[in-house]
């Protein structure tokens, strides 16, 4: 068993799972780990114990599939660190996650390219990682003001270079997955009842991924 301090176990039940029972548990859906575009939510991620794994998991195939090409694994690099989502009530954990995760790609990034690597695609990455992994309570569905609803991005690359970002309420997506309609953020079946896809609070222009120039990024 991990833990910080007993307090902090006293006043939140805080217990880290260890890294042996982290891959057991992921090996058992191995090939969505290895798939870079597969999204998954930790709905109480701590520091990122399961987070970190399967970024690194997707990372790896990311490197063997493109690393010969910078403008490839660039993109897809940042498609896997997109695709990680996860919800944690204290506010130190959410920033020790982040910077792992950042970590965890950016030293895979710098051993690759070195001097030819772009700061853009640093910042895209940090942005798009702090509109993941956020403060909260999944049990809520609120975030640490106990008033407003998490509030989710999908991303999704358009024409190559280009994202498509739309904003989901947390409860929205959560009211259409337990409606039966398979996972978080696969929204665009087109033979899907209308009426059960999670419907965006906002929809953002098209940007270049390494140049989100959104309002919230600045």
């Amino acid at each position: 068993m991990q833990i910080k301090s007993k307090q902090r176990v006293k006043d939140h039940g805080e217990v880290f799972t260890q890294e042996r029972e982290v891959n057991t548990m992921l090996d058992l859906v191995k090939n969505e780990t290895e798939r870079i575009e597969s999204r998954f939510l930790e709905p109480a991620c701590g520091t990122g114990n399961f987070l970190a794994p399967i970024l690194e998991r997707k990372l790896a195939i990311v490197k063997k599939k493109y690393g010969s090409s910078q403008t490839e694994f660039e993109r897809m690099a940042f498609l896997a660190a997109s695709s990680i989502y996860g919800v944690e009530l204290l506010e130190d954990n959410v920033e020790d996650c982040i910077e792992r995760l950042y970590n965890i790609l950016n030293e895979i990034y710098s051993k690759l390219y070195k001097d030819k690597c772009k700061d853009d695609l640093r910042k895209s990455i940090r942005f798009v990682l702090k509109r993941n992994i956020l403060q909260g309570n999944a049990l809520t569905l609120k975030k640490a003001n106990k008033r407003d609803y998490i509030i989710f991005s999908e991303w999704v690359l358009v024409n190559g270079n280009k994202i498509k970002r739309k904003d989901f309420t947390f409860e929205e997506l959560i009211k259409k997955e337990t409606a039966g309609e398979g996972r978080l953020f696969e929204l665009l079946d087109k033979d899907r009842d209308p009426y059960l896809i999670p419907q965006p609070i906002k929809e953002f222009p098209l940007m270049y991924y390494l140049n989100l120039d959104y309002e919230d990024a600045k």
